[in-house]
């Protein structure tokens, strides 16, 4: 019980306390700068063990398993992996040449949207009583997908911000970041399964979208704290990730909402989608950057949560005219249960 409401309170509160960690590490680095000097080796060797802590609890809850039924829903998987791989790099990459004139955080805006979508569009998807089955089918295939989608987007767009992409190290960071703890999750799933049945792994997997969420705010607590001196010459950069953050997000809603239509997805499937695609994986995008590139390259996933939460959870008191757009009947009440990485798995009240 303890647990759970652990889970439901840092997922309640991310928005607040993303803002926290941003302004707290800002003010702190500021006025440390001789500090963060002296001891930037030992920061980025934290940095490492903080990301694994942020990825390898994700990992564990994602059904691996689930990726066999993918074959039921090829319609909507496959515009779920358009719409991921292939609307939002190349967005994105329109959208930081426009807006962000800074190529390390122009590249950073690129790389936010090449990677895979966050598995918290489960809980969402529960919430606005879409197919979870096809949710979990999406996000487990998108982690799949970008081990070579992050790669091949870098390479082909990264160059024009003229920031090297060192492919060995990339390669290196995305072992490190998406495959290892994808592999060490799904062993580690089987193995608490196999010891604690079902309904004892029930119980445990709420602790880990908990460490997963205290990583991440951590995680950008010591970017801006590292970053503190070039973000404070530089807050206009701020200001403008505003621009891109709010166009992609309002775009590719309201762009997914009519596509699927058109495609002739129904109201569930559509909510089973919608979120794995707009949602980025800002711990994800984090990781890569800070063992990839530098901190001010994750400075954009630091910054889109704030924006996408809000949105998301806007969409989601959409919920009755979504459902009359495609010509559902209103959802049945319902506790939603089972959900491998619920950020708000609790009744859904109207």
């Amino acid at each position: 019980m303890i647990l759970k409401k652990t889970q439901e309170h840092l997922k309640k509160y991310m928005l607040w306390y993303v803002a926290a960690a941003i302004l707290l590490g800002w003010g702190l680095g500021y006025f440390n700068g001789a500090f963060t000097k002296a001891h930037k080796t030992e920061l980025k060797t934290l940095i490492t063990v903080v990301v694994f802590f942020m990825i390898y609890p994700m990992m564990v809850n994602i059904k691996l398993e689930a990726l066999t039924k993918a074959f039921r829903n090829l319609k909507a998987l496959g515009l779920t992996l358009a719409y991921n791989f292939v609307w939002a790099p190349l967005f994105g990459f329109v959208m930081s040449k426009v807006f962000l004139h800074d190529p390390q955080v122009g590249f950073g805006f690129l790389l936010v949207m090449v990677v895979p979508c966050s598995s918290m569009s489960i809980g969402y998807t529960g919430l606005a009583g879409g197919n979870l089955e096809l949710a979990t089918v999406a996000v487990a295939t998108s982690f799949m997908a970008a081990i070579a989608a992050i790669p091949f987007w870098l390479g082909i767009l990264g160059g024009s911000f003229n920031v090297p992409v060192p492919m060995g190290l990339l390669m290196n960071a995305i072992l490190t970041v998406l495959i290892l703890p994808m592999v060490l999750g799904y062993l580690t799933r089987l193995g608490l399964i196999r010891a604690l049945g079902e309904k004892g792994f029930r119980k445990v997997a709420t602790l880990f979208p908990s460490i997963t969420l205290i990583s991440m705010f951590l995680i950008i607590f010591m970017i801006f704290f590292m970053k503190a001196g070039i973000l404070v010459q530089k807050w206009q950069l701020m200001l403008w990730l505003i621009v891109p953050n709010l166009l992609f997000v309002t775009v590719t809603l309201a762009l997914i909402t009519w596509l699927d239509r058109k495609a002739g997805l129904s109201y569930k499937d559509h909510m089973g989608i919608v979120f794995a695609s707009t949602g980025k994986n800002n711990g994800t995008a984090i990781a890569l950057a800070t063992a990839a590139f530098s901190p001010l390259v994750a400075i954009p996933a630091a910054t889109l949560p704030i924006f996408q939460i809000i949105f998301l959870i806007g969409y989601l008191k959409l919920e009755p005219w979504v459902q009359r757009y495609f010509g559902a009947p209103p959802a049945v009440e319902e506790e939603p249960n089972g959900l491998p990485d619920a950020p708000l798995a609790v009744a859904r009240r109207r």
